[in-house]
């Protein structure tokens, strides 16, 4: 049976055996019931927070590190950055627009988490200069104490750092480039096993939710799920493409006909990677952009560019605080954006790989990784749309820069290692 329908399998089992422990919470097989759930699901929790930060770090370093070529670090770099950086900007900013807009999670109160925030600190108890005071003290640490103490922002700048010294050595530090690849293919592996006691990981984080909590939270889950559904089609449909036709001067209908080969593999697999050779077909041979381009700008936005994920990602953890009846200031909104926008710069494109980075944002905030229960029977759906959007920009982005640089002599030798 494939992942994907053991996973949806699971999550209607844990709804119904949750529901069945509700029905008769005096029983004697109740508490036995809930303490073996706690436990299945703190093993499977703790596996996604035990690969969090070497995945984070790994993936990072790989992705910054495939700009080898000095040319790399011209025109080309700069325009594809800025583009990675204001769709994704406009993703998030949709995201959390539209979860205000629509006041996603609001009106059901979660308890089940609520010993996690009895220790948590609102960052408005500062002002804006000992915030960014405080923010500096927390990143600029040492990278060993960072790995030790969870702190992901820290490997975060640590992991940008190693990359672009590895890109600025060259040849000299290619052994330590395969070495971080070699890494990285590791984690993979890695997640691939977690992945697969996901189905049991979610049944009983499911099960546990039901059984402790109101009925209700369900019916604002479909709320949700039909927001970010329609916020991320409404990115993919109309936001890109208007960025398209003006700075790419190429039609939507065309893109979208010269890419949907593309699109509906990242649809099917809910793999930006498994439809990486495909986007760089399509973007080549029916959107004409040059080979070199291509080569380099797809390739390294399936890894680093995620509007899709982003927007979820920053959606998601407003949802869960409006569940959990805590109000983000417009401080913790702007750490959350910040914090989805790295998250989604280390999010693998692989099935569901969100589910692990999805931790740093609700730990960004104070909100317990825990939480993450309430969105995993409906990850995978969401999975298939997000993806497609992921996929769509990396080509929409090759098209853009490949007009602005006709001019460019420099160019970037192509990188496919992602």
């Amino acid at each position: 049976m494939h992942l994907n329908t053991q996973i949806l399998l699971a999550a209607i089992l844990g709804i119904a055996f949750g529901y069945i422990l509700q029905i008769d919470p005096q029983a004697s097989f109740v508490p036995h019931s809930l303490y073996g759930l706690g436990i299945i699901s703190s093993i499977f929790i703790g596996l996604l927070k035990m690969l969090l930060v070497p995945l984070i770090f790994s993936s990072i370093v790989v992705g910054v590190s495939n700009l080898q070529s000095s040319g790399q670090l011209g025109r080309v770099w700069k325009i594809t950055v800025l583009c990675f950086l204001t769709t994704t900007t406009l993703a998030l900013a949709l995201g959390l627009a539209c979860a205000h807009l629509f006041d996603v999670g609001k009106g059901v109160d979660i308890a089940m988490f609520q010993e996690d925030m009895n220790t948590y600190q609102s960052p408005d108890t500062l002002s804006p200069g000992a915030f960014f005071t405080n923010f500096i003290q927390n990143t600029l640490i040492n990278p060993f104490k960072a790995f030790s103490d969870g702190n992901v922002l820290a490997v975060v700048l640590f992991a940008l750092f190693v990359g672009i010294a590895l890109v600025q050595g060259g040849e000299r530090f290619s052994v330590v480039r395969k070495l971080s690849q070699q890494f990285f293919d590791i984690m993979m592996l890695m997640i691939g096993w977690v992945m697969k006691l996901a189905p049991f990981g979610i049944f009983a984080l499911m099960a546990k939710l039901i059984a402790t909590e109101d009925i209700s939270v369900l019916s604002r889950l479909l709320e949700f799920s039909l927001v970010v559904t329609g916020t991320t089609i409404f990115h993919g449909a109309v936001v890109l493409p208007l960025l398209l036709w003006i700075f790419g001067g190429m039609s939507p209908i065309r893109f979208f006909k010269a890419g949907r080969t593309a699109l509906i593999t990242a649809f099917a697999t809910s793999s930006s990677s498994a439809a990486l050779p495909l986007s760089l077909q399509c973007a080549q041979q029916n959107m004409g952009v040059r080979p070199h381009i291509a080569g380099f700008v797809v390739p390294l936005g399936s890894q680093l560019n995620m509007d899709g994920t982003a927007l979820y990602e920053a959606a998601a953890a407003l949802f869960i605080a409006n569940l959990m009846g805590l109000e983000l200031s417009l401080t913790q909104q702007l750490i959350v954006c910040v914090t989805a926008m790295i998250a989604s710069l280390g999010a693998p494109g692989i099935p569901s790989a969100g589910m692990v980075t999805m931790i740093m944002v609700l730990q960004s905030v104070g909100l317990p990784a825990e939480a993450i229960a309430i969105l995993l029977p409906i990850d995978r759906i969401l999975d298939t749309v997000r993806t497609v959007v992921n996929v769509q920009g990396d080509m929409m982005i090759s098209v853009v820069v490949d007009r602005h640089t006709r001019d460019v002599d420099e160019i970037p030798t192509p990188s496919t290692s992602t």
